[in-house]
């Protein structure tokens, strides 16, 4: 099992697990209120310290956009360097409407993985590889 240190902000709820392999909700660390094209800050109440090796990856719940309107505009990833005492996660959203999301209300997930291993690059006139029908296709319609 993976150790992690955590320390919250004043009033934000702990951080849960219900079943190996699940993501771990993160909560607004308080209320927030923003109208149609804001860009919204929301602070996620927790800072971490990751072990050496691993970092976090966020990404939003999955009905924040269709009941909140909010579009997650974060790059999502907090690296093991973020580790200080005031090194607090936050979230990055853009408003398409208005609304309210209130402290403790699970806005996102996050889950904790290995650091991607270094990598060297090949460059070839040709993969070799059929092609699978362009950008954002499967191949299939």
């Amino acid at each position: 099992m993976l150790t992690v240190k955590i320390k919250y902000a004043p009033g934000v709820e702990p951080i849960r697990q219900a079943h190996p392999g699940e993501w771990f909700d993160l909560r607004a660390a308080e209320t927030v209120s923003y109208t149609p094209l804001d860009i919204v800050q929301i602070p996620l109440g927790v800072a971490m310290e990751l072990p050496p090796g691993y970092e976090a990856i966020i990404r939003p719940r999955s009905s924040m956009c269709r009941k909140h309107g909010l579009v997650f505009a974060d790059s999502g990833v907090i690296d093991n360097s973020y580790r200080g005492d005031e090194d607090w996660w936050g979230s990055t959203w853009l408003a398409v409407r208005q609304g309210v999301i209130r402290k403790n209300q699970r806005i996102a997930q996050f889950r904790i993985q290995r650091i991607q291993e270094r990598a060297e690059f090949e460059v070839v006139e040709e993969l070799g590889n059929n092609n699978r029908g362009g950008y954002g296709s499967t191949g299939e319609e």
